[in-house]
């Protein structure tokens, strides 16, 4: 059974989802082994400018989702993305992906196109390639073992760029390693899992909305070839790079939340 639930990061506007009227409200879905708030809050005041109507969607085993006891499936958390929309009151909604989040955003696009306004996908992959795969199952199997901390260390090498790393003294660097470790959530194994399966090469084409596809640049495990895949294969999507590695929450918030918020800015107006 994969079980998902609602974060309110931020609602402005009536219980109703009457701030969704005019085409002002935005779920979020997050990558594989993190959450709303470790993806999302750096950016939450930008996210949420001008009373935009902001909901997370937690994945199984993440926040306060139980966790998952079969493998995960796309479909499943695409509707139950939906679901979260109508649990907020929200009708019609823009949906901001982040890594795995993406693939979530997608196959929600392709399934619900009455209700899906816009995309922003960021650090997104249409498949795995060898490369994510390899990492992800590894990824799985360190984390369904409790090994956190090799997790951790296989992790932070390959999810931050040298330009944030290389400054660090050693100390630092197992600081950030720690904390890494400390910070997984218990689904992990089930989302990585899924990075490893997912697919929606097929979906692409039948995205009609406008979509903004954010590259990071230095990105040593999503390639910025599957960002580009993603971006080619959207009818009309944007592009546009930030020179971070895959986790710009960290790396350079100020600059990815105003990315994302001039795009759904544009959006709306229209």
């Amino acid at each position: 059974m994969t079980t998902s639930r609602t974060t309110s990061v931020t609602a402005a506007g009536s219980a109703d989802g009457s701030a969704d009227a005019a085409g002002r409200a935005l779920l979020l879905a997050h990558g594989s082994g993190g959450g709303i708030e470790s993806n999302y809050g750096p950016i939450r005041e930008a996210l949420a400018a001008g009373g935009r109507r902001v909901v997370g969607f937690d994945l199984p085993g993440t926040g306060a989702a139980p966790r998952a006891t079969a493998p995960l499936e796309l479909d499943a958390l695409a509707d139950g993305l939906v679901a979260a929309a109508d649990a907020a009151g929200v009708e019609r909604f823009a949906v901001c992906g982040y890594s795995l989040g993406t693939t979530i955003a997608i196959r929600a696009a392709a399934r619900h196109p009455e209700r899906v306004t816009a995309l922003v996908l960021t650090a997104p992959f249409a498949y795995a390639d060898h490369a994510l795969r390899q990492a992800s199952l590894l990824w799985r199997d360190l984390a369904d073992s409790g090994r956190h901390e090799l997790v951790a260390r296989l992790l932070v090498p390959i999810v931050f760029s040298p330009a944030m790393l290389d400054p660090m003294t050693p100390e630092v660097v197992e600081g950030v390693v720690r904390l890494t470790g400390e910070s997984i959530p218990a689904g992990t194994p089930e989302h990585a899992d899924l990075v490893a399966r997912a697919d929606v090469r097929d979906d692409l084409a039948r995205v009609t909305v406008p979509t903004l596809v954010v590259s990071t640049t230095e990105d040593r495990l999503v390639a910025p070839t599957l960002h580009r895949t993603v971006a080619d294969g959207i009818p009309g999507a944007r592009l546009t790079e930030l020179a971070t590695g895959h986790a710009p929450f960290a790396e350079n918030p100020a600059v990815w939340g105003k990315l994302i918020g001039e795009f759904l800015s544009e959006v709306e107006a229209r």
